[in-house]
């Protein structure tokens, strides 16, 4: 069984690039390609990133715990692969087809970077990831990225010089992921052998890949959906400021994204044998991780943005300062469903109750951004990706308060808050007595982050915190 340690590691240190490739990436892209090119690319991905949607029918959630509830059994291994692939090939072919139509017909307006973005529609049809990922194979699928990122980056510095070079800029983009998916099919012949899949058994795969497809269209709208209805209700320049405020805040948030992915397989495989309490142990030392770093994010982005967003994405870009305030919040949500919806609900078939969570949150977003967007624009969308992540997060919580042990971990959670709001008094402390913004944005993040970890250590070694005990274990461990 692979280690979890390592797999998270694995996936932190692909996480991490994440968030160092933006940081460099991100201050040039939106200065040379400027509010609008910034826009007009958000908005012709996110048209995109639907049909691909539609091309996976749910398989990256559904392929993942699959494959992890067969992996010691080879020939089941196969011959599930092969099933469920078979019925990706089949409604990627069709997506790709229906894409391409899209674009001759409707999307005259951003006709070339709409039918460039045709690339990335058709990797779907060679993504396999899931299969890795159900298998806890994370070291594969984290060096290709880690190599393609970096031939990406030195594509964009090499080639993007100016708002014309738009079209080169998501060609790179799309090529990237394009050769991200395909590289993986040179290790696929380690791990199974051909098995020729029956229709009947492939077209069995569907109804429940259907199930899981209904939550990730329902998460789509209240994360995506803003970018089209601001297009459509606003302008593309408010598209600009929503991406590139979204694109920051992205940035941490991939570290807690591994964590999901990481145990989403792990948790499978124990729920497939009935491991129930070695669950709960995961599950509860997951919450006190994600909040302990959801906190930190939220309370730091929302402290430093002010003298952030001038430095890192330029003048041009001050409304996002706004935005990133509503939206801070939604980190703490995020993390927290995270856990719930990775460690328990999916790995345990508790498909009804995700699948409601998210439609409810669909359906709020999309009230909230109609009635707001025509006068508040990506203030009015903000607003109501910060209603939608909130109610999927305390839905969520609802369904399993019978099941797990709800009130535990808001009592051992909850102080996070009350640290990281100390931690944000701190930084706007700090920001109104430092004059000069570079010179306050490095006061801010290295005073305040070492506060909120000195204070989080203090709170989990009086509170003997599992975090807390279990890094001294390790540390006497490695000592001994």
């Amino acid at each position: 069984m692979k280690s979890i340690r390592k797999n998270f590691l694995y996936n932190v240190v692909y996480q991490l690039l994440l968030i160092v490739l933006p940081l460099i990436t991100t201050p040039y892209v939106s200065r040379v390609l400027g509010v609008d090119g910034v826009g007009t690319y958000s908005y012709t991905y996110t048209i995109a990133r639907y049909f691909v949607y539609f091309a996976m029918l749910g398989v990256q959630n559904y392929g993942n715990r699959s494959i992890a509830a067969v992996r010691e059994d080879p020939e089941a291994l196969s011959r599930t692969f092969w099933q469920i692939y078979g019925l990706q090939f089949l409604c990627a072919a069709i997506s790709t087809v229906c894409y391409f139509a899209f674009v001759q017909i409707a999307n005259r307006t951003y006709y070339w970077i709409s039918l460039i973005q045709g690339v990335y529609v058709l990797s779907a049809i060679l993504d396999i990831s899931w299969f890795f990922f159900g298998l806890e194979e994370f070291k594969i699928t984290v060096t290709r990225n880690i190599a393609i990122k970096l031939g990406s980056l030195a594509c964009i510095f090499l080639f993007v010089k100016g708002e014309g070079d738009l079209w080169k800029y998501t060609l790179i983009m799309a090529l990237g992921v394009f050769l991200s998916q395909g590289y993986l099919w040179l290790y696929l012949r380690r791990f199974v052998r051909w098995s020729r899949p029956a229709a009947r058994a492939v077209l069995g795969h569907l109804r429940p890949a259907l199930v899981l497809f209904v939550p990730v269209i329902a998460v789509s709208l209240y994360k995506m959906m803003d970018k089209v209805m601001l297009e459509a209700m606003s302008s593309i320049t408010q598209v600009g400021y929503y991406e590139s405020a979204e694109k920051i805040l992205n940035i941490p948030l991939g570290v807690i994204t591994a964590l999901g992915t990481v145990m989403l397989p792990r948790m499978s495989n124990l729920a497939a044998k009935g491991q129930v309490e070695e669950s709960k142990r995961y599950i509860y030392s997951s919450i006190l991780f994600a909040v302990f770093l959801a906190c930190a994010m939220l309370f730091g982005i929302a402290g430093i943005a002010s003298d952030f967003v001038p430095i890192f994405l330029g003048s041009e870009y001050l409304p996002c300062v706004g935005l990133l305030w509503m939206l801070a919040p939604t980190i703490f949500f995020l993390a927290w469903a995270n856990v719930i919806r990775t460690q328990y609900l999916i790995p345990n078939h508790h498909d009804r109750s995700y699948i409601v969570s998210v439609v409810l949150g669909a359906a709020v977003n999309l009230l909230v951004n109609v009635l707001l967007i025509p006068s508040m624009s990506a203030m009015g969308a903000a607003v109501g990706t910060l209603c939608a992540e909130g109610v999927v997060c305390i839905y969520q919580t609802l369904a399993v308060r019978k099941e797990l042990p709800i009130g535990r971990y808001l009592r051992d959670t909850l102080p996070f808050l009350a640290i990281g709001a100390g931690m944000w008094l701190l930084i706007s402390w700090l920001s109104s007595r430092i004059s000069g913004a570079a010179l306050a944005l490095v006061a801010e993040i290295a005073i305040g982050g070492a506060a909120y970890r000195l204070l989080s250590a203090v709170y989990m070694l009086v509170s003997r915190n599992p975090l807390a005990v279990a890094l001294l274990q390790k540390r006497k461990g490695n000592r001994g």
